[in-house]
């Protein structure tokens, strides 16, 4: 039995209406979630008077009368939102998650439905992310095929795509992200998303390797986070209060103000849990603001800003005889020093969009971002930010040359940011145990100067009416400037110095076919590259090393997509082949000193499949079912690292093959709930190949109860288990761990056993 915080959470909300007078025939419209488009078809029924419309063509529909409206469509959630208003009302509808092929994506040179797309796209809805345990980005990004998130603990998480990041020993790297159009990587290639809010994101595009021009050509590809907004003369106040083993506690709150032309939703969120281990505390404070104002019909201004407060505690990983007898130990060192990680980091940016007419645009956003973080550590403390900041553009066109559409988008970004850290000693031994940390002499302090830049162009062309090619390129610039501010002895050389790669231009083809209406056949060949940490640049005596190159690679694609004619099966195929050279490999100089070296190439072969099926769906409800399937061969084509050749050996950090399937029901009546199985293969540990982890099973489900207490008081009640049968199994691996002091490597984190959670949701519309 845990102890359970009681919270209470008071909100006030001034909400003034201002009644204009409107229109003689006041219309509502109704549009796409993710591209803004009018949808036409959608049947409107008034829950007050019972009378029933559809919108018109270009989405249009007429309000008789003020009330609560529900809106439904094949392929989109069913809304239900009151108007109270005689004003002109924009309604904006989700795709449903059995329909994502349905969804538009902004990967493209334009706004492009995913059937039409030639890369392998994965999305995450609104929808998805809530059959999950809004905790952390694990549960929902490991639904997409070709996607897996390791997660050691709430704050210990690293990310691959195909692959590529596997070989990265803490964190997530070679792998872009963006929220909205504002990068969340550095300019070291890092990148953190498992801080920001699931309760504050709309929706999530997921590019699958190298295939997006306008986003980096990062080899692993791209993550791009959609934040939520409101519709147009829609406010809303909503609340939800979790609790759950390990202490587990989550109060996200969320006010939203829509208004004609402006619309503001802050989401502020609270989360604190003990963890499943020892030194295991994790909290954090989330504020995220997204706000939109129309300035006239050709202009838009949107801001959007997030902040995080975190401090949590590391267990770190721990040897195989611990890992098998005494899972919730943490490491002996990391607990004799209190290792935790205290940092605030915020988010910030400004964008404009321009319509100069129907068919061109110009969108373009300035950002600026921080982090200040303090990390004591057992082999010393380190304090460190970071100052980021950039500028965004790109400007999009369709026309027709010789009678065939033309799309396309040519920008850049330009990205700069500041990285100051030093090192002291940690003394924690020269006091009581329990004591934790205690700050010594300073033993190093430099600072990081990042700069890129990135030229892009991509284009689609409609060779037919069923036949699209598509073409672009990324052209990166990347340099590196480190001042070494501690001074300079014998045994500390000077370690200032610059680093500039070469220009990297990175290409890409497509081609999408429509076999027929519900089918359709895509394929790409793509190149990418992974940039290089600075400290990876640097020898063994501090020297910058001049001949070390990123990671390059191309990639090759073929897949299919689409449905039957009823729409009951959504289906997605691809299989492709990436090829790499000059694989980067960090070699361990000391417990905290890595160097980088190229050390070979690599083979991705791979296969990744999605099948959606709608049982049966009808007015009291819906019962679907999915499945997907991750099948990976990745190689070491050429390997060889110091006397060892690993050449032909399996890729370190991936597991073989990942298998989900997953079953949701929902009914008219407000039961709703979902059961999740995920198997996970082996996954090699060392080089050598002399050690893999075993494969598990982990089975979760969610239930609950939705209802309107009125017309205007939304209430949702739900519970869900994790690993419901108490699967032990390692939730992150740290390869080729070495040993120091004649331990034992620490290759393993355990995951949480059994645990559960429940919780109460209320929204109340204006």
């Amino acid at each position: 039995m845990y102890p359970i915080k009681f919270y209470v959470p008071l909100l006030t909300l001034m909400f003034i209406g201002c009644n204009c007078i409107g229109q003689t025939n006041p219309n509502g419209i109704i549009k796409n979630t993710e591209n803004k488009m009018p949808i036409p078809d959608v049947l409107v029924i008034n829950t007050t008077t019972k009378d029933t419309i559809f919108s018109d063509s270009k989405g249009h529909f007429p309000i008789e009368s003020k009330g609560l409206y529900v809106f439904k469509k094949e392929g989109f959630s069913t809304k239900q939102t009151s108007i109270n208003t005689i004003e002109e009302t924009i309604v904006f509808l989700s795709a449903a998650p059995s329909q994502l092929n349905e969804v538009t994506i902004t990967t493209n040179a334009t706004r492009t439905a995913v059937t039409q797309s030639p890369n392998a796209i994965g999305i995450i809805s609104k929808e998805t992310i809530e059959q999950t345990q809004n905790i952390n980005f694990n549960q929902a990004l490991n639904l997409i095929p070709g996607v897996f998130m390791q997660s050691g603990a709430l704050n210990t998480n690293r990310i691959t795509i195909r692959g590529i990041g596997s070989r990265n020993l803490f964190g997530t790297a070679k792998i872009r992200a963006y929220f909205k159009d504002m990068p969340l990587t550095n300019g070291s290639g890092e990148t953190n998303i498992e801080d920001f809010e699931l309760a504050s994101i709309s929706n999530m595009e997921i590019i699958k390797g190298p295939t997006s021009s306008i986003y980096g050509a990062g080899l692993g590809g791209t993550i791009i986070i959609h934040p939520q907004k409101l519709s147009q003369n829609h406010s809303e106040v909503n609340s939800e209060l979790t609790v759950g083993s390990f202490n587990l506690f989550k109060n996200t709150n969320k006010i939203g103000l829509g208004l004609k032309n402006n619309s503001f939703n802050l989401v502020h969120s609270q989360t604190e849990s003990d963890g499943f281990r020892e030194n295991n505390h994790y909290n954090r404070q989330t504020f995220t603001l997204n706000s939109n104002h129309a300035t006239n019909p050709n202009n838009n201004l949107s801001f959007l800003g997030s902040y995080v407060d975190l401090k949590a505690f590391i267990p770190s990983s721990i040897n195989e005889t611990n890992f098998l007898n005494n899972p919730k130990m943490a490491d002996q060192n990391w607990r004799a020093v209190k290792g935790h990680e205290d940092s605030k980091r915020g988010v910030f940016g400004l964008s404009w969009e321009h319509l100069f007419n129907q068919k061109s645009k110009l969108k373009s956003s300035a950002f600026l971002s921080f982090r200040d973080a303090f990390e004591p550590r057992p082999f010393n403390i380190l304090k460190d930010e970071t100052l980021a900041y950039g500028l965004r553009t790109r400007f999009e066109n369709r026309t027709k040359v010789f009678n065939k559409h033309i799309e396309y988008t040519i920008g850049g970004e330009w990205f700069k940011d500041r990285y100051n850290y030093k090192t002291f000693e940690n003394r924690y031994r020269d006091f009581p145990d329990g004591t934790g940390s205690v700050k010594g002499n300073n033993l190093s302090h430099f600072e990081e100067n990042r700069l890129y830049y990135n030229l892009f162009f991509e284009t689609q062309i409609e060779v037919s009416k069923k036949t699209t090619l598509s073409a672009g390129a990324n052209l990166n610039q990347t340099e590196y400037n480190l001042t070494d501010y501690f001074p300079i002895s014998e045994n500390n050389p000077d370690q200032s110095g610059a680093f500039k790669f070469k220009t990297i231009l990175s290409p890409k083809f497509g081609i999408n076919h429509q076999t027929s209406k519900n089918i359709n056949l895509f394929g790409n060949i793509s190149h990418g590259f992974s940039p290089i940490t600075l400290n990876e640049t640097l020898l063994p005596n501090g020297q910058i090393n001049p001949n070390i190159k990123p990671e390059t690679g191309w990639n090759f694609e073929i897949g299919t997509r689409g449905s039957t004619k009823n729409r009951k099966l959504n289906y997605n195929l691809s299989a492709f082949s990436m090829h790499i050279k000059n694989l980067l490999v960090s070699r361990r100089t000391a417990e905290d000193q890595f160097i980088g070296i190229n050390a070979g190439k690599t083979r991705h072969n791979g296969l990744e499949t999605h099948l959606n099926y709608i049982i049966k769906q009808t007015e009291k409800g819906s019962l679907q079912v999915f499945s997907n399937l991750t099948w990976n061969r990745f190689k070491f084509k050429e390997f060889i690292n110091n006397d060892n050749n690993y050449s032909g050996n399996d890729l370190t950090g991936v597991p073989s093959h990942i298998f989900n399937l997953g079953l949701s029901l929902t009914s008219k009546n407000g039961f709703y709930g979902n059961i999740h199985f995920q198997h996970v293969g082996e996954i090699p540990i060392t080089d050598s190949n002399s050690l893999y982890s075993d494969s598990y099973n982990l089975t979760r489900l969610k239930t609950g109860f939705k209802t309107n207490l009125n017309k205007k008081l939304k209430l949702n009640l739900f519970f869900g288990l994790n690993n419901i049968f108490d699967t032990a199994y390692a939730s992150q691996i740290l390869i080729n761990a070495s040993s120091f002091g004649g331990n034992a490597p620490r290759y393993y984190y355990p995951g949480n056993p059994v645990n559960f959670y429940t919780g109460i949701n209320l929204n109340y519309l204006f």
